[in-house]
């Protein structure tokens, strides 16, 4: 009862509840506590391993005077613990009835919580396995702690523990206000992450719904970015990203180069055949596909060298020495590769700047939805995870394509449907030839694809042309049949379709309707 708050803010530390999942640095937290004259309260595990380890605990069964049930449902969910948690001390109504029940202030409480998140990561884990890492005690202690934070310190996580000790030796066993605030800030952080990946797991179970009435985010901070989009702009990296995406060597990973590698592997992704995709600011300028992964490269590297420059290199394939030594001809900010073979390292980091990064997982097999951020709220949609087969696609003319040319356009269309609209893509039946990206008109995009082709030196007759949404007009479709395009792929839907497929068979080629649209913005 003797607890105060001093008028320099300080909370001086006496009585500590410990009961931690993760016992990480437990030890030696409780031994610095120790020091200062501490007295730990524990419960199951961990009053088990502090008792182990020679370090005077008392159990919150002795605190409570009522013992663990329900297999340990039930143990800390009591007004000895709560009230010794919740006692706003300068209240004298609090101390009179703390007084009258018995009850003595709990000044930190330092707990994590069910390792839930770790449980359900487990290939095939069983429904009543999750459901028994989904913690009560744990939150509402935490919660309680972080609301009360102006008589009570709250740890969540052990890496909190050395600066709690630290703090507390420089002011004779005290914890400032500020940081006793900062703590309450991540432990509602904790908590809220704790209970979104609930939900969301939940969520997961009920049938199918993707969109859910309520949705919720939340990711552990992964990694603090230099900079954000431009240098003016903090930024950081939140959730797995560094899971599917390994970095092996070279300097930090930027804000850009994140977005950049994450739109070349979901481009790689359509592709089964070895192939290579350079991705710049967002967009791919080129794409190639080959038996051999150097001769892919090659491929790619051709549709646009300039723009290659300082790009994103992604394949499909563990990347190989000869390949490697052809990316090494130019500079490259970061090459992306399922494996890479015996002495290929030892090759690419010569160059110490550059990014190599190792990707861990099929992205096939991945599926999260695309959230972005709008003034006020989100956007979230499914992924965009649509493939096309030759089955599917609907032919509107009276030339039929030829088994050549409707391999040219299905990888026209693979292309396509990852560049930023407005998109117009040349490509022969293994690369690309010329990519119009991000255009307000489409015939825009169409001429500029015809134009990084003319610069590349590709001849563009008898290709195959994909746009990602239809043609709203026979100009643009005219467009690519006056550069040599010999037959096109595109989704169908506009008012003007009659008109589209007219100019079409006048021109004498052959064209495909999808019937899906591949929007990119």
């Amino acid at each position: 009862m003797d607890q105060t708050v001093n008028t320099d803010g300080l909370l001086s530390i006496r009585r500590a509840l410990l009961s931690v999942s993760d016992k990480k640095g437990l030890i030696e937290f409780a031994t610095g506590l120790r020091e200062f004259g501490v007295e730990i309260i524990s419960t199951g595990g961990t009053y088990t391993a502090l008792k182990n380890a020679g370090i005077e605990v008392r159990s919150v069964s002795d605190v409570t005077g009522f013992p663990e049930i329900l297999d340990g449902r039930v143990k800390t969910l009591h007004p000895k613990i709560h009230g010794g948690i919740l006692a706003v001390l300068d209240d004298a109504k609090h101390r009179q009835q703390l007084a009258e029940h018995d009850i003595t202030p709990i000044d930190l409480v330092c707990v994590n919580l069910y390792p839930f998140e770790q449980t359900i990561a487990v290939e095939n884990v069983k429904l009543d396995a999750a459901i028994e890492q989904i913690d009560i005690g744990g939150p509402a202690m935490v919660r309680a702690a972080a609301k009360n934070f102006r008589h009570t310190a709250v740890v969540v996580n052990p890496d909190l523990y050395g600066i709690v000790l630290e703090e507390m030796r420089a002011n004779n066993g005290g914890v400032t206000a500020q940081t006793r605030f900062l703590l309450s800030a991540r432990a509602f952080q904790h908590t809220g992450h704790y209970d979104s990946v609930i939900a969301g797991y939940l969520s997961g179970l009920t049938g199918g719904q993707t969109l859910p009435e309520a949705f919720t985010l939340s990711e552990s901070k992964a990694l603090t970015l230099r900079y954000g989009e431009n240098p003016h702009q903090a930024g950081a990296l939140y959730g797995k990203f560094l899971e599917y995406f390994q970095k092996l060597h070279g300097k930090e990973l930027s804000f850009n180069n994140i977005l950049d590698i994450n739109a070349a592997a979901l481009l790689c992704a359509e592709f089964d055949e070895p192939t290579v995709v350079i991705i710049k600011h967002n967009n791919p300028c080129g794409v190639g596909s080959a038996p051999f992964l150097v001769d892919a490269y090659r491929k790619a590297l051709a549709t646009d060298s300039k723009s290659a420059f300082g790009g994103i290199v992604c394949m499909n394939r563990p990347l190989d020495r000869m390949t490697a030594e052809a990316i090494n001809e130019i500079f490259t900010e970061v090459i992306v590769a399922p494996e890479y073979d015996k002495g290929v390292l030892e090759l690419l980091t010569k160059k110490k700047d550059r990014r190599l990064m190792k990707q861990t997982v099929n992205l096939r097999t991945i599926r999260e939805n695309d959230v972005r951020r709008v003034l006020g709220g989100v956007l979230v949609q499914e992924p965009d995870q649509h493939r096309l087969h030759r089955s599917d696609v609907r032919v509107v003319t009276k030339r039929e394509p030829t088994p050549e040319q409707m391999d040219a356009l299905l990888f026209a269309w693979r292309v396509a449907k990852h560049v930023k609209s407005n998109t117009i893509v040349y490509t022969a039946a293994d690369r690309t030839l010329g990519i119009g990206a991000g255009q307000m008109s489409r015939i825009d995009s169409a001429k500029i694809a015809a134009l990084k082709a003319a610069e590349a030196g590709l001849d563009l007759k008898g290709c195959a042309v994909a746009s990602d949404a239809f043609f709203p007009f026979a100009d643009g479709l005219l467009e690519a049949v006056n550069v040599g395009a010999a037959c096109v792929i595109q989704p169908g839907g506009s008012v003007r379709d009659d008109e589209v497929i007219k100019a079409a068979d006048d021109n004498d080629i052959a064209m495909v309707f999808t019937g899906i649209r591949h929007f990119r913005h």
